[in-house]
C-alpha cells in the first residue's frame, strides 16, 4: 500500500471566526501547528493545505509546507479534499482538520493503518463516550456493527436504552476521514441527504448511499478551535501533548 496524502483543508472566511488558520498559538499559524502534527506522524506521503486564499498559501510556504488554492464554493472539506486529489497522484487520501493543532501523530498513523486492509474503501475514527457527553449534541454519537463498521452517526443520544440492565460501550467520533480515491470521487459527485441535512453530519450522506464507513478506535482527544475564546484550550491541548506547562 502506498502511504496516503494528507490534506488539511484550511479557509479563510470561517464565519465564527475569520482568519482562524492563521491565528497565532504558541507563536505561531494555527495551520502550522497542524502540519507540524501530520509531519510527525511520519506515515504519509505527502501533507497539502488545501485552501481559498492566496494569504494562507504564503503563510504556509513560509515555513516550508506545501499548499494548493481550491475553489471558493467548496461546501464541505470532503470536496475540498476532493479538488486535491484531481490534482494529484495518490490512492488514499485522509482529510485532516485544519482547526485541531493538537491531534495526536498517532491518532493520524491509527486512521493511516485502516487503509491496510484493502477491503477499507472509507475510514474514521471513535473514542469512547464519557458519560457527560451523552445528551451534548455537539458530540457526534455512532453505533457499530459487529465488524467495527458504523451503522449510524447522530448527534442525540444513540442508542436508546430501553431497559436498565442492559449496557453496551458507547462511542464519540473524530471528524477525521480517510478514503480510497474511487470512494472519495464518488461522494464528491453527490447530493446531500436529507438525513445529512437534519442532522449536519456530512458522513451520514456516506452511510445513506451505501458506502461502509470502518472505524478505528483511539483515545487521542484534541480541542477543536472554533471561536477566538478556544485559543487558550488549544495552547494547554498542545502542552499536555507534548508534556510542557502552558504558557501563562
Amino acid at each position: 500500500m502506498s502511504a496516503p496524502v494528507a490534506v488539511i483543508p484550511a479557509r479563510y472566511a470561517s464565519t465564527r471566526f475569520p482568519g482562524k488558520p492563521l491565528a497565532l498559538i504558541k507563536g505561531k499559524p494555527m495551520i502550522q501547528h497542524v502540519w507540524a502534527r501530520c509531519s510527525e506522524a511520519g506515515c504519509f506521503s505527502r501533507i497539502i493545505v488545501a485552501t481559498d486564499d492566496q494569504r494562507i498559501i504564503d503563510t504556509v510556504k513560509s515555513f516550508g509546507g506545501e499548499a494548493l488554492m481550491t475553489s471558493p464554493n467548496c461546501a464541505s472539506g470532503t470536496d475540498r479534499v476532493a479538488e486535491i486529489a484531481r490534482q494529484t497522484r495518490g490512492e488514499i487520501f485522509v482529510n485532516v482538520q485544519g482547526d485541531e493543532p493538537a491531534v495526536a501523530p498517532q491518532t493520524l498513523r491509527t486512521l493511516a493503518g485502516l487503509f491496510e486492509d484493502p477491503a477499507v474503501n472509507m475510514g474514521t475514527l471513535i473514542r469512547p463516550l464519557l458519560e457527560e457527553e451523552r445528551t451534548n449534541p455537539n458530540v457526534v454519537k455512532v453505533v457499530l456493527d459487529e465488524s467495527r463498521r458504523a451503522l449510524l452517526f447522530s448527534r442525540s443520544e444513540i442508542p436508546f436504552q430501553r431497559d436498565a440492565g442492559v449496557t453496551m460501550q458507547r462511542w464519540a467520533h473524530l471528524g477525521l476521514y480517510g478514503y480510497r480515491r474511487p470512494t472519495l470521487e464518488r461522494l464528491a459527485s453527490m447530493q446531500p441527504t436529507a438525513l445529512e441535512k437534519m442532522e449536519s453530519l456530512e458522513q451520514l450522506r456516506a452511510l445513506g448511499n451505501g458506502i461502509a464507513i470502518h472505524c478505528g478506535v483511539t483515545n487521542g482527544a484534541s480541542q477543536a478551535v472554533d471561536r477566538p475564546e478556544d485559543l487558550p484550550l488549544a495552547e494547554a491541548a498542545l502542552a499536555r501533548l507534548h508534556g510542557s506547562a502552558p504558557s501563562p
